[in-house]
């Protein structure tokens, strides 16, 4: 464990430099023996889909080669372009959703969009030092959507082994704080089924192993069974969405947005990623 995190300490490190100016670095000629790039996959534009990385010295044979999907939740530049998010798109079970939104904030105004963004980096770095291939959903936190069914129709296109979205929740309700883990429910075809449910407990196990609490207003025990989310109603792979924690929490808030709680949770959740892999 303890090589693992280092690595995925140093990968962090450059991962998060990418993330502050929001584009990606100029492609390089991969070093011998790297491990599998890390891809994005725009919205609409073209761009750069993969990101150099340094090979794992021992990454376990379980998850060496797997694919995993991470959507970080909304984008930076959604609060800008309502015409873009408003519109209605396919969210499964025959009905239609707003293509996007722009998330919840702390009360002093932290966005859940760049919470989720810099998650995204140290979780990514975390699965790519052993041996995972990362795709994100979205390039940087700049843009604009994607839109639900676009960021689901990302996790089936790459055959994902595992796709988990990123988020926290803004709750109002009194005293709500804690994390959760939505699935599909009732399951629409067989990666929504007992794949899903195993990579929600999975994911929902290593984050109460890191000392994480489950929600006190939502769900049952950490999971929550939904039929509304786009993103899990359209997957074709094992797919679960994580609200991390409550951003309207003033404790939870300090977790939320604090580099040290924010690589808890990123550790919390790549291990479960892993522990589902294995």
């Amino acid at each position: 464990m303890s090589g693992r995190r280092a690595l995925a300490t140093g990968l962090l490190t450059c991962a998060l430099t990418l993330a502050a100016c929001g584009t990606e670095p100029p492609a390089a000629a991969p070093p011998s023996g790297s491990a599998p790039a890390v891809s994005t996959v725009a919205a609409t534009t073209p761009l750069p889909t993969s990101t150099p990385t340094t090979a794992p010295s021992s990454a376990p044979e379980s998850a060496t080669g797997k694919v995993v999907v991470l959507d970080p939740g909304h984008n930076g530049g959604n609060a800008a372009n309502p015409q873009v998010i408003n519109r209605e798109v396919p969210a499964g079970r025959g009905r239609t959703k707003s293509c996007n939104t722009t998330g919840t904030a702390t009360d002093d105004g932290h966005p859940e969009h760049e919470f989720t963004w810099d998650l995204a980096q140290r979780v990514s770095a975390a699965l790519t030092a052993e041996g995972v291939e990362v795709v994100l959903t979205r390039p940087d936190n700049t843009g604009v959507g994607p839109c639900v069914d676009r960021r689901a129709a990302i996790g089936n296109e790459a055959a994902a082994d595992a796709v988990v979205s990123l988020h926290a929740d803004g709750s109002t309700a009194p005293g709500a704080r804690g994390f959760h883990v939505a699935y599909s429910a009732p399951p629409l075809n067989a990666a929504q089924g007992e794949p899903a449910l195993r990579l929600a407990r999975t994911v929902r196990d290593s984050l109460t192993g890191a000392g994480f609490t489950t929600a006190t207003y939502t769900g049952s025990a950490g999971l929550s069974p939904r039929d509304d989310l786009g993103g899990l109603n359209l997957a074709t792979r094992p797919s679960v969405l994580v609200e991390c924690g409550n951003m309207r929490d003033a404790a939870e808030a300090a977790v939320l947005t604090s580099p040290a709680g924010r690589q808890r949770y990123a550790e919390g959740i790549a291990d479960g990623i892993l522990g589902f892999l294995g």
